[in-house]
């Protein structure tokens, strides 16, 4: 079983960065492909980025594609994500979890909260 932790949420302007972890407890994180999934006020959560469990391949939601990127660091049991040119449209809270399957996520974190003014 994997715990994750996400941090690195907060309040930034449009056209500003962030960069959100991901800490997982266990031995097992490395065998699992991760993604971070976001959530808007009112609205279904919806998925953002995934990466293969060595790092090798990622797939992103066409809304971040070029802004955001997805990594991995297996040594420290961390995920990544960086986000760069930020739009008001990105606020909502972002959650990591762990592929259990084909479109298939579980082990989820509690979030952190992403805000970005206009």
């Amino acid at each position: 079983q994997v715990q994750l932790v996400e941090s690195g949420g907060g309040l930034v302007q449009a056209g500003g960065s962030l960069r959100l972890s991901c800490a997982a407890s266990g031995r097992t994180f490395r065998n699992y492909a991760m993604g971070w999934f976001h959530q808007a006020p009112g609205k279904e959560r919806e998925f953002v980025a995934r990466i293969s469990w060595s790092g090798g391949s990622t797939n992103y939601a066409d809304s971040v594609k070029g802004r955001f990127t997805i990594s991995r660091d297996n040594a420290k049991n961390k995920m990544y994500l960086q986000m760069n040119s930020l739009k008001p449209e990105d606020t909502a809270v972002y959650y990591c979890a762990a592929e259990l399957g084909s479109n298939e996520y579980g082990y989820w974190g509690q979030g952190t909260q992403v805000t970005v003014s206009s």
